[in-house]
């Protein structure tokens, strides 16, 4: 086979991989894809989009369940649940055809197979062991993601253990339910079977649901799970799990005592792992620490003209940061001069009931790295769209330097939070101080006037609460 010459090869076609591939074409730069699976990645077609179908059929579940609260009754309200797997997987089919019309339209090349890399400046692309093609490039970019973890023991069987793959395609609704693992994948699961009405009991090895979002908003989405009906175990393990022809039998420590559950189910989300297997890393510059590349703020590696951006390259582990990672990575090689990658500045979401957001420092964090810090709070309780709405459950916290007036962090939990986030974090970017945010002026009736107001309370101001 005689090689194929590229400006650019991209390895992986997810949220990274296909996003770096348009900008590089827009730059005018001939770029090839190589994706061995689906366009779209695990986010299109297996995480990100499914999932937020699915919980949004679970949401509309739980409002069905309390119509009376808003005027309305209702008899014999049941679901189908093969028509909400079906809808979640055609949103997912429709925009993984989406990805490949816009390649397409952008003059991408894409190549169907596994890449690896075979020499310098090249990539041997191969289909089911069978050789594809070589490409030559002088610039590589590995997007190839990342798995979910398995426990020894306590690997998904496709049965009774379950990876996000078939907890997203259940043929029956358990009864019963464990979730292992209270990250932002775990909580999203256990809000979706939850809300179907499954009884979920979710075990975390941490102290506390939610480890990475500030404690506050830990503690008051565990009361609100809680609340709910969740069971949760926090500081826990699972031990063992006994198997049974349609049921498990788990062992939990917590707090040096054992208890047992048996539930109909359980879901494994506790946490993932790079693909750097099969990459033609061994004698390059490459390093990997922990199943992940080791990149610079460039999102280069070791070996010139080897990049890796996403789930491969560490955390956090968000499609949105991957992106952003391929766009800054793919600019840079253009001869652009874009700004190198800020990662205290990615927003993280959590779309269980009620949503989770947040952006830069925990509370924890910044007195932790000696910064003086003055903290606004504001509870939906005093927002009048929330009562409106019937979302009065939810809380706004922002943290600012005492000194400069630096915004922080900022920490929300409550209905469309997840929409509300990038405010905080385009004033974040915008180096705004609080002086900027009081200033602006917020639309009334909105849940973002909770963020106005958060921001006031940090400075004795707050005007409704």
């Amino acid at each position: 086979m005689a090689d194929q010459s590229f400006d650019i090869v991209i390895l992986g076609g997810g949220p990274g991989g296909y996003v770096t591939a348009i900008r590089a074409a827009q730059l005018g730069l001939k770029a090839a894809l190589v994706e061995r699976e689906h366009l779209g990645g695990i986010c299109l077609n297996w995480g990100c989009i499914p999932t937020k179908a699915l919980l949004r059929s679970s949401e509309i579940n739980h409002l069905l369940h309390h119509m009376d609260e808003f005027g309305f009754s209702a008899d014999n309200i049941r679901f189908d649940l093969d028509k909400i797997v079906k809808r979640s997987r055609g949103v997912a089919k429709q925009l993984s055809g989406g990805v490949a019309h816009l390649l397409k339209k952008n003059k991408v090349t894409v190549f169907d197979g596994h890449g690896a890399l075979a020499g310098k400046g090249r990539v041997a692309v191969t289909k089911d062991g069978k050789p594809v093609a070589t490409l030559a490039a002088p610039h590589i970019i590995l997007a190839t993601g990342a798995r979910a973890r398995q426990l020894p023991g306590l690997e998904a069987d496709g049965k009774l253990i379950w990876s996000y793959k078939e907890a997203m395609v259940p043929t029956a609704m358990p009864k019963s339910l464990l979730v292992l693992g209270s990250g932002a994948i775990g909580i999203e699961f256990a809000s979706f079977y939850r809300n179907m009405g499954a009884e979920v009991t979710v075990v975390e090895v941490m102290d506390r649901v939610l480890p990475v979002e500030d404690a506050e908003i830990s503690a008051f989405a565990r009361k609100a799970f809680e609340k709910q009906g969740m069971k949760i175990l926090t500081g826990a393990a699972v031990k063992s799990v006994t198997k049974h022809a349609d049921s498990l039998t788990v062992t939990i420590e917590s707090a040096g005592k054992t208890q047992q559950i048996t539930v109909d189910r359980m879901i494994s989300a506790v946490g993932i792992v790079g693909n750097v297997e099969n990459l033609g890393l061994d004698g390059t510059g490459v390093k990997v620490d922990r199943t992940h590349v080791v990149i610079d703020q460039w999102c280069q590696t070791g070996e010139p003209g080897v990049y890796a951006i996403g789930d491969i390259a560490g955390p956090p582990w968000l499609a949105h940061k991957a992106s952003h990672e391929g766009v800054v990575c793919v600019e840079k090689i253009a001869g652009l001069h874009p700004h190198p990658v800020d990662w205290s500045n990615i927003p993280g979401c959590t779309y269980c009931r009620p949503q989770v957001a947040s952006v830069g420092m925990t509370e924890a964090k910044a007195k932790e790295l000696g910064r003086a810090v003055k903290i606004g709070r504001f509870p939906f309780i005093g927002n009048g769209k929330a009562i409106a709405m019937g979302e009065p459950e939810g809380l706004v916290k922002t943290i600012f330097d005492a000194t400069t007036g630096e915004l922080l962090g900022a920490h929300m939990i409550g209905a469309e939070v997840t929409e509300m986030i990038q405010g905080y974090v385009i004033a974040r970017g915008l180096e705004t101080t609080e002086a900027e945010l009081m200033h602006t002026i917020f639309p009334h009736p909105t849940i973002s006037e909770s963020m106005h107001e958060a921001v006031l309370d940090a400075y004795g101001r707050a005007i409704h609460f």
